[in-house]
């Protein structure tokens, strides 16, 4: 049978992880919207466009992925689990922003110009995969 503080204990461990897992996707989306032009929620809320919707969807999964295999990792440390969360997901979004700018070197044109477009481009899902594939990476190495 459950204890209530147990109930307790977890429930305020749910809450932190949720709590800073929020933080760190507002921060990924504040991210995404230095590197493009634009007012990014202006672009998905009001022009809906498609593009920054698969970016920033994208950016999402690969924080969650990652905030995920930190608290799989944290083995029940409560402090511990939440500093891994901050800091792997914090390399995870760096190494996304690098990811951004050498994907940019390679193709035409400026991919920040690209994500805000209009018309649907395939260089957009190009860039989402590869922030999801980053945060595998990130979270293989926590776990």
């Amino acid at each position: 049978m459950t204890s209530a503080h147990t109930i307790a204990t977890n429930a305020y461990s749910a809450a932190a992880y949720a709590g800073v897992g929020v933080l760190l996707m507002l921060i990924s989306f504040a991210v995404i919207d230095v590197l493009t032009p634009g007012d990014l929620r202006r672009q998905l809320w009001v022009d809906r466009n498609r593009n920054a919707g698969i970016l920033v969807g994208s950016n999402l999964i690969a924080v969650a992925i990652i905030v995920a295999a930190a608290i799989a990792a944290s083995e029940g440390r409560l402090g511990t689990g939440l500093l891994y969360t901050i800091i792997y997901t914090l390399i995870g979004l760096a190494v996304m922003c690098v990811a951004f700018f050498i994907i940019d070197l390679f193709t035409p044109g400026k991919l920040g110009e690209i994500v805000i477009g209009a018309e649907s481009h395939p260089a957009v899902w190009v860039q989402a995969v590869f922030h999801v594939g980053i945060a595998v990476i990130v979270a293989a190495a926590i776990l």
